[in-house]
């Protein structure tokens, strides 16, 4: 039951996201899956429970190695992220094994078991994040126009303009104080590398080895303190720990300690993300900003 239930949420999706042409991507997913099925020689299984933009399900190649398939309606994050795999090529993340960047298709490696840093305890999830995180990171020198930071940021400018100079249900001082130091910190930053720019709790899975490796990178160039922004924010319902405040201080003396990096910074990026983030909530209509602006809250009193 929850299969089709899923699959229905995730059409739904698709329509209206992209509408008409979503729904004709929707009618030729079935034969897309048989051909690369048939391509890439693989058995196709059902799909995973958590689908959200993209049809993501287990496979079986003609070996017997397990994989995964991934395809999406064809978008510029979706060729990003092709990129941004065939770069960190297995280091850290997910091994892409093919791809297809007409269609937006992938086969990855499969990580077993595969669990996540959800419901971990909040030291061991922050130890494993910032191992992951130190093997990512180096200089891309390939051709595919990432966008940077700076680019991201540029979405506080895009809310003021959408609600005419009242920023919706968000504070505007919380606003004009996070990009001011944002672009602060844009402006000062250390030497740009090709950065996960999404690497949270539920974006690393372990391995059988016990160790983690990332998934669905988005690719951004940034320095690589810009990085702890969304495992700071995370996981979702982190304000409702018995003290958050204690285990927020803990996070950012790890990241000092094993990173090098200084300690305002990290708050710095913590905070300005954060609103960022909220600030992503209130263009989607997602329910999520009040947490995120409480996440800033917390980071700016550290």
């Amino acid at each position: 039951m929850w299969l089709k239930e899923n699959l229905m949420t995730f059409e739904k999706r698709m329509v209206a996201m992209y509408g008409d042409a979503g729904q004709v991507w929707l009618d030729q997913l079935s034969t897309l899956l048989q051909g690369y099925a048939d391509l890439w020689r693989f058995d196709i299984l059902p799909a995973f429970e958590n689908l959200s933009y993209n049809y993501v399900a287990p496979v079986r190649l003609v070996d017997g190695t397990p994989a995964v398939f991934k395809i999406g309606f064809p978008s510029d994050g979706l060729h990003t992220e092709i990129a941004a795999l065939r770069h960190f090529d297995g280091k850290g993340m997910a091994r892409l094994l093919n791809a297809d960047e007409d269609h937006c298709a992938m086969l990855l490696e499969h990580v077993v078991p595969g669990e996540t840093l959800w419901n971990a305890e909040d030291e061991l999830a922050t130890a494993h994040l910032l191992d992951v995180m130190s093997k990512l990171w180096c200089p891309y020198e390939g051709d595919h126009p990432f966008k940077a930071v700076e680019d991201w940021g540029q979405d506080f400018q895009r809310l003021r303009q959408q609600y005419q100079g009242v920023t919706s249900k968000l504070d505007v001082r919380k606003i004009d104080k996070a990009e001011k130091i944002f672009f602060e910190l844009s402006s000062s930053s250390a030497e740009p590398v090709l950065l996960h720019g999404d690497l949270h709790h539920d974006n690393v899975l372990s391995t059988q080895d016990g160790s983690y490796l990332a998934i669905d990178p988005k690719g951004v160039l940034g320095e690589p303190c810009y990085e702890v922004g969304a495992f700071l924010r995370n996981p979702f319902g982190f304000l409702e720990n018995e003290n958050p405040r204690k285990l927020m201080e803990r996070r950012v003396e790890m990241i000092v300690e094993r990173l090098g990096f200084d300690r305002q910074r990290v708050l710095g990026w913590g905070f300005s993300q954060a609103i960022l983030s909220a600030v992503w909530c209130d263009e989607d209509g997602v329910d999520c900003g009040e947490t995120m602006l409480g996440i800033a809250e917390l980071l700016e009193t550290l």
